[in-house]
């Protein structure tokens, strides 16, 4: 990899870990980033797991009280969701390359509307699914949205703190402490099987790493400076251009 690569993938390791530490969705620039410096698809996915892994579990340390209260219930969910995750990376190991390529439009669309209704799609989940420590429901809806987090994950963190409220963690923190935990768990799980799958490009992978190291930091720091609002506009508005850009690319000759 060449020193322009390098400096990219510093450059937006950093801005991804300050822009998940504000406002989420770093995924929708991190992972095309990564396939303009050169790496494949399939590549450029894997890859990003790992990239962006210090700006997920940064949370953790913070919310050591909040997971504390948690309790027992974290191992079910985490056996669940780890569970999920691996068959969704499994799937990306033995899925033709060519296959995931006419994927990536579909993903990143689906990762923009995420994030673009998840309000909306949390309220309803918890209005339809109603507060439950046991519902067959919840657990369903947590393995196959660990799925696509194994797959993919882009938008996911929507999903798990609605998951997180619907089984009785009503209070905000104690829920985003819950979903860090999941996401963290299965992108370490998604790392393992991409990495003895020989997936990961690993300077790539430490480049965007060691960027994103510092911007989670800061980015937590700023957390509460800017507004949130606009920076989730400006994701939404991205991702819709860049869904538009990989739909036409793959599938207007």
């Amino acid at each position: 990899m060449d020193f322009p690569a390098i400096m990219l993938l510093l450059s937006v390791g950093f801005i991804g870990g300050v822009w998940n530490a504000i406002a989420g969705g770093a995924t929708l620039f991190t992972f095309p980033a990564l396939m303009a410096a050169g790496l494949p698809p399939v590549v450029a996915n894997a890859t990003n797991f790992l990239g962006l892994l210090p700006s997920n579990a940064a949370a953790l340390a913070a919310y050591r009280e909040e997971l504390r209260k948690a309790g027992p219930a974290l191992i079910k969910l985490s056996l669940i969701s780890g569970a999920g995750a691996a068959t969704g990376s499994a799937l990306l190991l033995v899925s033709n390359p060519e296959t995931f390529l006419i994927l990536v439009p579909f993903l990143l669309a689906a990762a923009t509307l995420l994030f673009a209704f998840g309000d909306q799609m949390r309220s309803a989940f918890l209005h339809f699914a109603g507060p439950s420590h046991t519902s067959s429901l919840v657990f369903t809806v947590l393995f196959m949205a660990s799925i696509y987090g194994g797959y993919f994950g882009a938008g996911l963190g929507i999903i798990l703190l609605a998951i997180a409220q619907v089984i009785g963690h009503s209070d905000f923190h104690e829920a985003n402490s819950i979903k860090n935990l999941l996401a963290t768990n299965f992108t370490i799980i998604s790392i393992v099987l991409f990495g003895v799958g020989g997936l990961i490009d690993w300077p790539a992978a430490f480049s965007m790493m060691s960027g994103s190291v510092f911007g989670g930091y800061l980015g937590g720091r700023w957390a509460r400076l800017v507004n949130q609002r606009v920076l989730r506009t400006i994701v939404i508005g991205f991702g819709t251009i860049l869904s538009v850009i990989y739909f036409w690319r793959t599938f207007i000759p």
